[in-house]
């Protein structure tokens, strides 16, 4: 069960890849999960979800370090990525705008913070999407922003200092 490889690795680093396979650039965050496992390290985790705001909950509940990859939808140029740490920012709600979640990533975030329930860092990478539309190709400009994403990640990771 993902909650307990959640559990046992508490005290690391928690990488969740949010997204729909097969809705086109909503992918992207399982895409840059998928390339992070490959790298990964061992106080390093990554999982992949669709997005569903409890499930997100209950996956970070005793996380210590969480960073969160997804698409989004804030009307940016194609491929442009937003960081955002859940700690000082808060998370725009149209950012989510294709979710198929009522209670999705923000919702989760915000209700966390209310029941002082947020692991000590939760960062949010969201890259912007061109093609919600079934099919499982990411779009150059979201690929390329993937790329981008997963280098970034490495280096939270490395200043993390876990």
């Amino acid at each position: 069960m993902v909650t307990e490889q959640v559990a046992q690795n508490k005290h690391g680093i928690l990488i969740i890849g949010i997204g729909n396979a097969y809705r086109g650039d909503d992918a992207v965050g399982l895409h840059v999960a998928q390339c992070l496992k490959k790298q990964a390290h061992d106080h390093v985790h990554v999982i992949e979800e669709s997005g569903e705001g409890a499930s997100l909950m209950e996956c970070w509940k005793d996380a210590n370090s969480v960073i969160l990859i997804d698409a989004v939808s804030s009307g940016a140029k194609p491929g442009t990525i937003h960081r955002l740490d859940a700690h000082t920012q808060p998370i725009p709600t149209n950012f989510f705008h294709y979710s198929t979640h009522a209670f999705g990533v923000a919702e989760a975030i915000e209700l966390s913070r209310a029941l002082n329930q947020m692991p000590r860092r939760l960062i949010v990478y969201g890259i912007e999407g061109k093609c919600f539309e079934a099919g499982v190709e990411l779009s150059f400009e979201v690929e390329k922003a993937a790329q981008e994403v997963a280098r970034c990640v490495q280096q939270d990771i490395q200043n993390f200092g876990i």
